[in-house]
């Protein structure tokens, strides 16, 4: 299998790498050894990769930027697809219409979208993610979501076969999209509706939003940003707070004293006393208040077994 897939991979130009530690491609700096990643460059090399997986029953993963992602500390028996620099790329159509490839980062298509004095992406600038882990999340801030700008998706089905989704298939709700249903499903591109606006001005919003964004989150410390998600009715900061579970630690892993929504990573933090620090938090808020927490950042290779997080 590794050698059919090695020679796939130079058959369409994509680098191909063997024992990859996890925890250098995650924002939250955990993780063990992936046996194998693909740097992905191109539609046609990801089909046929996705193809050679769904044929052989190799079992992978679709990763970005890795800033919703937790990793196991054993690593990830199969397939990394990074979508990163190699599928980052963007144009401006007519009708302030801005395309991008699904691994471009959130930062670059506002940046981008600010250069052509167009509007819409300010709120989200600053969640260092793709566009498609955005998408696929229905990422948002400052009450902006992807919701808010999608115009429609190009996606490749488990076998290979490129689709087109418009907004009002995509399912788009808090953290949840088709994709989240679809987990076999891989966002090609993403074509977003912008507004024109005063370059000025829109440079001026995100600089607030990132002043605000520095002001109030632990942005100096490893994390997969806010670890859970909100419950309906209240928010996860309140209540882990109101727990009196600011800064409670297990081991190297740490509920921010800056804001309790983020565990972050403050020493060396294993993928386990991650799972720990949240089961116990968890426990708490429900012991406390009835109100069940459910993890934001999605898991990678651990299993139910292993999951401490009831």
């Amino acid at each position: 299998m590794e050698t059919r897939l090695q020679q796939l991979c130079e058959a369409y130009h994509m680098p191909f790498f063997k024992n990859v530690l996890l925890g250098g491609h995650t924002t939250f700096q955990i993780g063990g050894k992936a046996d194998f990643w693909i740097e992905i460059n191109s539609v046609e090399g990801l089909s046929a990769v996705l193809r050679f997986c769904h044929e052989t029953g190799t079992p992978h993963f679709v990763m970005g930027k890795g800033s919703n992602v937790l990793a196991s500390d054993e690593g990830y028996r199969g397939v990394i697809l990074h979508l990163g620099k190699e599928f980052s790329g963007m144009s401006v159509q007519e009708n302030h219409i801005l395309v991008c490839q699904s691994g471009a980062m959130l930062s670059s298509v506002a940046n981008m979208a600010a250069k052509h004095q167009l509007s819409g992406m300010e709120a989200i600038s600053g969640i260092p993610g793709s566009v498609g882990g955005a998408l696929c999340m229905n990422a948002g801030a400052y009450q902006r979501e992807m919701k808010d700008i999608v115009l429609s998706c190009d996606y490749l089905d488990a076998s290979g076969n490129l689709h087109t989704l418009q907004r009002n298939d995509l399912n788009l709700s808090y953290r949840h999209s088709f994709f989240t249903e679809h987990s076999d499903c891989i966002i090609c591109s993403v074509k977003i509706q912008l507004q024109p606006d005063n370059s000025g001005a829109i440079r001026a919003r995100m600089s607030e939003y990132a002043e605000c964004r520095k002001s109030k989150q632990p942005l100096n410390y490893p994390s997969a940003g806010s670890t859970f998600k909100r419950p309906k009715g209240d928010f996860a900061s309140r209540l882990i707070d109101l727990c009196g579970l600011k800064g409670f630690r297990v081991g190297g892993a740490q509920v921010s004293e800056k804001h309790a929504g983020f565990v972050i990573n403050i020493n060396r933090a294993t993928c386990e006393e991650v799972l720990r620090l949240c089961g116990y938090v968890q426990n708490k808020v429900l012991e406390k208040t009835g109100y069940i927490l459910e993890l934001e950042p999605v898991l990678l290779g651990i299993q139910q077994e292993d999951f401490l997080c009831n």
